[in-house]
């Protein structure tokens, strides 16, 4: 599998990343999630010569809120306190819920995107790997 090892942006400091709004955090680490699905899902032997429609629907399937919602469950009790605090600043932001999740699906699913959105800015690539990992365990 592809990883990702350095960043193409340049690396802020904690400080400068906490600055940024949870929502913006989130919308970088929905990209960043998004990547590594991808990833992952063309990695796998069953994805060679798999119709790109298929490996589409297949990415909507893990990265939809239930799913990520999920995989935060999955991590909570791996989390630093300092981790934790970015997912609940996240959690706890006030944003458009659409119809297709339930509001506590979407509100944990924007904390695991924000605390993606943070990892990534900081330069924790390898802790994006290993959290990513448990959540896609076996996906």
């Amino acid at each position: 599998m592809i990883q990702i090892k350095e960043n193409i942006f340049t690396q802020i400091t904690k400080q400068q990343a906490k600055g940024y709004s949870p929502l913006v955090l989130a919308f970088l680490g929905d990209g960043v999630y998004e990547l590594l699905v991808r990833q992952k899902l063309i990695s796998k032997a069953e994805s060679v010569g798999m119709p790109v429609r298929k490996l589409h629907s297949q990415t909507v399937e893990k990265v939809r809120a239930s799913y990520q919602a999920k995989g935060v469950r999955s991590i909570e009790s791996l989390l630093s306190e300092e981790e934790a605090d970015i997912l609940r600043r996240g959690r706890n932001a006030n944003s458009y819920v659409p119809k297709s999740a339930s509001v506590s699906d979407y509100r944990l699913a924007t904390g695991l995107e924000t605390l993606f959105g943070y990892l990534h800015l900081i330069g924790e690539h390898e802790r994006i790997q290993e959290l990513f990992e448990v959540i896609c365990n076996g996906c």
